[in-house]
């Protein structure tokens, strides 16, 4: 299997990142399958700690488009970073130790934005469902 589990070091470095998520409006904390936690809102992937093995420990995973996920990763290499394995997802991997509060507050907002966005056009697409029916 390729996904690692979530350590107690891994769930404490997720609490900065979960009381600044929580600031923001309908996200709710929870955790994914394998029990590792996660940021929502409306049921959409905000924010949560990498699980693949491919990914540095205490790594999060936040919405990205891929035009600023590659400049993040030319701009701080030491704090940004994707793998094979996320490459091909709107996301980006970041080293948790390499953050203060002010930029998680600035990530979760990009990605609040993106999750917010992809809400909208799933609640339209059942609006039109509905009106078809």
């Amino acid at each position: 299997m390729n996904h690692r589990s979530t350590s107690p070091v891994n769930a404490r470095a997720f609490k900065l990142v979960a009381a600044v998520g929580l600031t923001l409006p309908d996200v709710e904390a929870a955790t994914r399958y394998d029990g590792s936690p996660v940021l929502r809102i409306h049921g959409v992937f905000l924010a949560g700690l990498a699980t693949h093995s491919s990914a540095g420990p205490n790594t999060l995973v936040v919405r990205s488009e891929i035009e600023d996920r590659e400049l993040l990763l030319s701009d701080a290499p030491d704090t940004y970073y994707v793998t094979d394995y996320y490459r091909p997802y709107p996301v980006v991997l970041v080293r948790l130790a390499s953050l203060g509060r002010d930029a998680i507050r600035d990530l979760l907002s990009v990605s609040y934005r993106l999750a917010a966005a992809k809400t909208r056009r799933g609640q339209a697409r059942k609006r039109t469902s509905s009106a078809l029916i």
